[in-house]
């Protein structure tokens, strides 16, 4: 058996799905740590590690770690968003580590074989309507992926900037976009598989298609025409300044219902001098009206978006422009980051300016008590925000998909039509739609006792 785990974004999880199909060419795959008592070494042959680094290195080698102590004997591999320094301290830990990638791997001749019988297999699996469920292993008709009823298809990778402060560009380079024609068959494939959910993700998704004469809206229509079936997209994490050269066209893709109402779209911050010195090249003004546009023409439009805090040189001034601008656009999602230089990038060369190692007449580096200061203010007036938002819902009716079991004992959480999480009363099983009333909110999540 051979483990796969992934880390961080759909785009990696998305990547680690594509590695668990080609190495079930050869072997059995898991997408679950098998612990002492589930497993032997002996029934081991490899753990690929599909890490993220983006927020530091800690997760991905606590990660190596445990499977290394846990199985010592056991080959392990890693992929995924590796930057040279993490490569550097995983190989210290963990000498025997080896390193690859979904590209090595598909020039593996297995990948060419598997290409070769995957459209046989389908027609063969679709005509008997095979499914089970093997321990850990989901193998869902003829697509191995890690849940029956979501498909993650990637349609980009790499990006078309240079952020100050990312490590990701430097590890999946320029932007790369894939065929529509390929990712319409993709789609279709995965519906035809019984995929309630598709996930189209990547590094950026927003500039999809610019290489190749398409945009993100185009690809999101063609989809919409030619797949059929029981289904609804949800779009990945896009920048800004990209979606303003097709925003109407994009605008309008949310008018099909199979379109969760739902968009993560980073601004990082609200000063306009930190964006600049983040190399971010969009505004905040441009930020915010795209936020106004997809609120004020979808009545309960989820809008999700990403602040870094204590970048380099930020002032109490800065801060406070980023704190008015959360007031202002209310996305009901945020994640909200403490910034963490990462080695390599331009921001870690900001920050050891007040540590001897470039001479500097600024102090650029934020105390990590003022990080943690501005950060709970953040987080304390964004979860007002996003419970006043979700107690919009209450009193209406919608439909829901069930997705998991809740962290509440007896409940289980489900989407509505907005992407928003739904706790349930109850058990159910994955994958059922719904009808429900939705009875109260958190600022996490909407209820329905």
């Amino acid at each position: 058996m051979i483990v796969v785990i992934s880390q961080g974004c759909a785009a990696n999880f998305g990547d680690g799905e594509k590695i668990a199909r080609i190495l079930s060419k050869k072997s059995e795959v898991s997408f679950e740590f098998p612990e002492k008592n589930v497993a032997t070494p002996a029934q081991l042959e490899a753990f690929y590690l599909n890490v993220c680094t983006v927020k530091g290195n800690a997760g991905a080698m606590k990660l190596l770690r445990k499977a290394a102590s846990t199985y010592p004997n056991v080959p392990i591999y890693i992929t995924g968003c590796a930057p040279k320094d993490f490569r550097e301290e995983a190989i210290r830990v963990v000498p025997q580590v080896q390193f690859t990638t979904l590209s090595d791997l598909e020039n593996d001749p297995l990948f060419i074989e598997y290409l070769g019988n995957a459209e046989q297999d389908s027609t063969r699996n679709r005509s008997n309507g095979n499914s089970v469920r093997e321990g850990s292993i989901t193998r869902h008709k003829n697509v191995l992926r890690e849940s029956p009823f979501v498909g993650i298809v990637n349609i980009e990778e790499g990006c078309l900037d240079a952020c100050a402060f990312c490590s990701t560009h430097l590890v999946k380079g320029r932007l790369h976009s894939f065929a529509p024609n390929d990712i319409v068959d993709q789609v279709q494939a995965l519906v035809d598989d019984g995929c309630l959910e598709i996930q189209l993700t990547g590094q950026d998704c927003a500039c999809y298609g610019f290489d190749i004469g398409t945009n993100l809206a185009e690809l999101t229509q063609r989809i919409l025409t030619h797949v059929n079936g029981n289904y609804r997209i949800r779009l990945g994490m896009g920048n800004p300044r990209h979606v303003l050269g097709y925003q109407e066209a994009l605008l309008d893709c949310f008018t099909d219902k199979r379109v969760y109402k739902f968009i993560h779209i980073p601004v990082q911050s609200g000063s306009e001098r930190i964006l600049k010195a983040m190399n971010r090249r969009h505004t905040a003004r441009d930020y915010a009206a795209l936020a106004h546009a997809f609120t004020e023409r979808f009545s309960k439009f989820t809008l999700s978006t990403d602040l870094i805090v204590g970048y380099p040189g930020e002032t109490a001034e800065d801060f406070n422009d980023t704190l008015e601008l959360l007031k202002e656009t209310r996305p009901t999602v945020c994640n909200i980051t403490r910034f963490v230089a990462r080695p390599g990038t331009v921001a870690a060369h900001l920050e050891s300016a007040t540590s001897g190692t470039r001479l500097s007449s600024e102090n650029l580096a934020v105390p990590d008590t003022v990080k943690h200061e501005r950060s709970a203010i953040l987080a304390e007036t964004f979860q007002q925000i996003a419970l006043e938002n979700n107690r919009e819902w209450i009193g209406d009716e919608c439909t829901v998909i069930t997705e998991k079991p809740g962290h509440r004992s007896g409940t289980t959480i489900a989407r509505n039509e907005a992407y928003r999480p739904v706790a349930l009363q109850g058990s159910y099983p994955a994958g059922k739609t719904l009808r429900v009333r939705i009875t109260d909110a958190e600022p996490f999540a909407l209820l329905s006792y």
